[in-house]
């Protein structure tokens, strides 16, 4: 690394001698254009007139061409984004792709603008690519974060508007832009995830299927009658309309979550039939005894459902004779 950085310095900078050769081509050419000036005046300044006509013609033609070009990004863009939206693409997509294109076509636009005042474009390449290589190096992070992103719309591990946990944030997906990710989280905040690490981490996506199945594990004290404690809980769960039930018509289901065929045949999320609630005895603990609690719902529902029903197994079950457990000693006395 040193010794690329020693010979791009060595290859940029002009020696001593160098910048003297410059100075005295500079004073030779002066002194050369006094005389001429001197000797045939008339000429001259036609020369200059014609020079700067010219000149004034180049900016003047760089300039239409410069404004033309930021019209031309604008119109495309714009393009783009109806195509996006006829399309229904996913914003991630949308934003990146935009972001992509009106970049690239802005450093095409300002080489063609430079090409045309006359200034030779090789040379604006080359130093074009040694700006590059140079920044490239100091950002090595932000190439990374770059190719993360394209990971990320190439795999599509999440879209906007999906809840995704990452990189220890929980939080709505709202953008992902050429380098980073911004999610909003449930107290408001925006955080900005880079997409190098994101791309490589673990991504929990609560969104990422139409249907979720809610658990819970709800323990109550021994001695009580473990059927009539799964009835009372198979109870409260039915009572929410919420809540899946096996007769569930899975077709019409899912034409009211607006999933399409396509999506049933490749993303492989469907349920040929909804299961029933579950309920079941887990475990023998050492106060308590605890049973587990499945259902399907929607995965609009999933927050709403387990703390209502959460709620209601508190306050329910009591009401039907099952107390819950908490963690006590016997203490029996004998007499001696």
């Amino acid at each position: 690394m040193n010794n690329l950085l020693f010979i791009l310095l060595q290859t940029a900078v002009p020696t001593a001698e160098q910048i003297q050769q410059k100075r005295d081509s500079i004073r030779e050419g002066a002194r050369m254009m006094v005389e001429y000036a001197k000797e045939n005046p008339h000429d001259f300044w036609q020369q200059v007139a014609d020079k700067l006509l010219q000149f004034g013609l180049k900016v003047l033609i760089a300039l239409v061409i410069f404004f033309i070009g930021i019209w031309l990004i604008r119109w495309t863009k714009s393009l783009l984004t109806r195509m996006f939206e006829r399309r229904k693409t996913e914003k991630t997509i949308a934003s990146f792709v935009s972001s992509f294109v009106s970049i690239s076509l802005t450093i095409l636009l300002i080489i063609i603008t430079v090409s045309t005042l006359g200034v030779n474009t090789t040379s604006l390449a080359a130093l074009l690519a040694a700006g590059g290589m140079a920044i490239g190096m100091a950002l090595s992070g932000t190439v990374q974060n770059f190719a993360g992103g394209l990971m990320l719309l190439a795999f599509k591990p999440f879209k906007a508007g999906d809840l995704i946990e990452a990189q220890g944030h929980l939080g709505k997906v709202i953008e992902v832009n050429i380098t980073a990710t911004k999610i909003l989280t449930p107290d408001n905040r925006v955080v900005i995830l880079p997409n190098g690490a994101l791309s490589n981490g673990t991504i929990n996506n609560f969104s990422g299927r139409p249907l979720r199945r809610v658990e819970w594990l709800v323990s109550v004290a021994y001695g009580s009658d473990a059927a009539e404690c799964k009835q009372a809980i198979l109870d409260i769960v039915n009572t929410d309309s919420r809540v899946l039930q096996a007769d569930t018509d899975t077709k019409a289901l899912y034409e009211e979550l607006n999933i399409s065929n396509y999506q049933l045949s490749t993303v492989k999320f469907q349920l040929d039939a909804i299961p029933a609630p579950f309920v079941a005895l887990k475990s023998l603990n050492a106060n308590d005894i605890t049973f587990v609690v499945r259902a399907w719902v929607r995965g609009t529902d999933y927050w709403d459902v387990f703390f209502n029903l959460q709620e209601a197994f508190y306050t329910e079950l009591p009401k039907r004779g099952f107390s819950f457990a908490y963690p006590h000693v016997d203490v029996t006395m004998l007499n001696a």
